[in-house]
């Protein structure tokens, strides 16, 4: 071979090992953004195949079923082109041109960039391919028709694309593209019309979710410990907080996997929205006087029982293990009903790398009654400084029967 034949050789293998490298590079920028979305918690059913759909999603109007998205040619993305997956993000159509529910929350998705949209797609065609065809949604009538989308459309939806804010620095806008897309963390941090939409004027001040009687809190209630709320996100404990219910689950399918720099995006971001009240939850049935006393006595009889070996006497708690009860916004919120459920449910921290093994607290929904609950979490309330209303055994039966 000669010379110039050599070097057109070596030129070519440069140019394919180089296009080699940038497609690898974009499926795993494509793993790390779907981690980002938190796609596998809404399209894998439990004990199912990863990313084979078929989870319900309940909604006040019935039931949604999450598609596949593995590359399967019948019943998954593998007919699917680039074009046809960035119109669902970006304008929530199906290759068939119908248009999805917004359980599918391409209200937040529009705002990705187009190549990311792509990236994520090359990242699901190297999925291992599962054969499980799409259930159809079960919604009561007229909200199972296209045109009862479209009207929904009209009313709250406009495709759009992330445009930097000039008034907000690099990693503000960084933060604000994960979490009003990617993230789409107002699906569970705003309330909700009666039509399901997400309150635009009550924007991330905080609501219950619905169907699953947690509440999402505030993320516009101040200016927060910036290093302590990026390890929350990432660890899923601090010296002073620990996620259980819902955002467990998002800390250990997503947010551990973001990279610090991603994390406190995020948190700037966060930190940077005006502060607002968080938005109004159904109100508690009051508890008189005397109840209240009673509640006190009882209450600290099994708190000492039950809780003061973890929680400490004074609910100072133990770093890492147990958290703090002094002083602990999710104990004493507006709504109760994170602690109630907690004490029924059990709370559980996710599994990270940081804290591979957490401690989790037992539920006591079959050694409390309702009236015990609410007595122990009414003193946990209000005391060691904390002054938070009483919880009333109303409260606590309905969050026991389904809420």
């Amino acid at each position: 071979m000669s010379a110039l034949g050599r070097i057109l050789v070596v030129a070519l293998l440069m140019v394919a090992s180089a296009s080699v490298r940038a497609e690898t590079d974009e499926v795993e920028r494509g793993r790390y953004l779907v981690r980002a979305g938190d796609c596998i918690a809404c399209h894998t059913r439990r004990g199912g195949p990863e990313y084979a759909g078929g989870r319900a999603v309940p909604t006040p109007f019935g039931e949604i079923y999450s598609t596949n998205l593995t590359p399967d040619e019948d019943t998954g993305l593998g007919r699917w082109s680039a074009d046809e997956f960035w119109s669902a993000l970006h304008e929530g159509r199906g290759r068939d041109g119908r248009l999805l529910y917004p359980a599918f929350p391409y209200t937040n998705y529009t705002l990705i960039r187009r190549e990311d949209s792509d990236a994520i797609f090359a990242y699901l065609r190297t999925l291992p391919a599962v054969r499980e065809s799409n259930r159809a949604a079960n919604l009561r009538f007229p909200y199972n028709t296209q045109i009862a989308l479209r009207v929904w459309r009209w009313l709250y939806f406009e495709p759009g694309e992330f445009e930097p804010d000039p008034t907000r620095n690099d990693s503000e806008n960084r933060g604000a593209y994960l979490v009003e897309g990617l993230g789409h963390c107002d699906a569970c941090h705003s309330p909700r019309t009666r039509l399901g939409a997400t309150d635009r004027a009550e924007h991330l001040a905080g609501a219950m979710i619905p169907m699953l009687g947690w509440y999402a809190p505030s993320l516009r209630s101040g200016r927060h410990e910036h290093a302590e709320r990026v390890r929350v996100l990432g660890e899923g404990a601090s010296e002073r907080a620990v996620v259980t219910g819902p955002m467990s689950e998002v800390v250990y399918h997503s947010l551990r996997y973001l990279q610090p720099s991603d994390l406190g995006a995020i948190m700037d971001y966060l930190n940077s929205l005006p502060r607002t009240r968080p938005a109004e939850t159904p109100g508690a049935p009051a508890v008189g006087v005397r109840e209240r006393q009673v509640q006190q006595r009882v209450g600290a009889d099994i708190y000492a029982q039950h809780c003061a070996d973890c929680h400490g006497e004074g609910g100072e708690g133990r770093a890492t293990d147990y958290p703090p009860l002094a002083g602990n916004v999710a104990v004493t919120a507006d709504t109760a009903a994170n602690p109630i459920r907690t004490v029924l449910l059990g709370g559980f921290a996710p599994g990270t790398r940081a804290n591979p093994r957490p401690y989790g607290m037992p539920p006591f929904g079959q050694a409390l009654t309702d009236a015990e609950i609410a007595a122990v979490l009414s003193y946990v309330r209000g005391s060691w400084g904390n002054a938070a209303s009483p919880v009333s055994t109303v409260e606590v039966r309905r969050q026991r029967s389904g809420y």
